[in-house]
């Protein structure tokens, strides 16, 4: 069974037009969810507004899915997103650079991939994590000071530091990305890198924001703020 997550979004412009329909995120990261293979277990999941990866997935798993659900694609790359199917023009869009945003299915994304993605080594770099974080919280602070922002879905191959992260060394999450959640207090935040087995709990409430490992696969359905979305 693919993991569900539900959650009220803060924000009613993005379901003006849906007609108290929930948005539908496919997230999936670092490890290949088998029942997805298979058509009667991607019918039942329903119509998908968007595919969402979370790092360490190979291209052609990603353009699987985001063709069989025929939904759009939006990705960050992992620590191990290099060499390989990344090295022959793979068959998937661009991935959101670090420190970039996009808007899909109505919802404004914030991209985080592992500080020096696409590098041979595999070396953590805090320092460029900072730059990363400091990209995105100038210009969303910036907006919401002149009225422009929208609540952010932070997607990244990391978790924050002490929030969804792994106590071992290379598993911890940033240190940067933790700042970055308490200054903006996105709603949604989105990972992977952790294995599963590895944390006490997938989901994690920290204040204002609920993270969520998504390693393998979890299908998110965000309903709009009165509560009216169909079940």
């Amino acid at each position: 069974m693919i993991r569900r997550v539900r959650l009220r979004w803060p924000d009613q412009r993005p379901f003006d037009d849906r007609d108290g329909r929930p948005i539908r995120l496919l997230a999936a990261s670092d490890e290949q969810d088998p029942a997805l293979e298979h058509e009667v277990n991607r019918r039942a999941l329903g119509t998908i507004d968007a595919v969402i990866g979370c790092g360490d997935l190979e291209p052609h798993w990603l353009a699987f899915l985001a063709d069989a659900f025929r939904a759009p694609l939006v990705y960050v790359r992992g620590n191990h997103d290099r060499g390989g199917a990344w090295e022959d023009r793979p068959n998937v869009p661009a991935a959101l650079g670090a420190g970039r945003t996009t808007r899909l299915a109505g919802l404004d994304i914030a991209g985080f991939e592992w500080p020096g993605a696409g590098r041979r080594d595999n070396e953590r770099r805090s320092g460029l994590a900072w730059l990363h974080v400091f990209s995105i919280a100038w210009r969303t602070l910036a907006r919401r000071l002149l009225g422009r922002a929208r609540p952010l879905l932070v997607i990244s191959h990391a978790a924050p530091e002490g929030a969804g992260d792994s106590p071992d060394a290379f598993h911890v999450g940033f240190r940067a990305y933790r700042w970055l959640m308490n200054v903006l207090r996105p709603p949604l935040w989105l990972h992977g890198h952790t294995t599963t087995a590895s944390v006490p709990a997938l989901e994690v409430d920290a204040g204002a924001t609920k993270l969520v490992n998504v390693t393998g696969a979890v299908l998110v359905e965000l309903e709009p703020p009165d509560g009216a979305a169909e079940e």
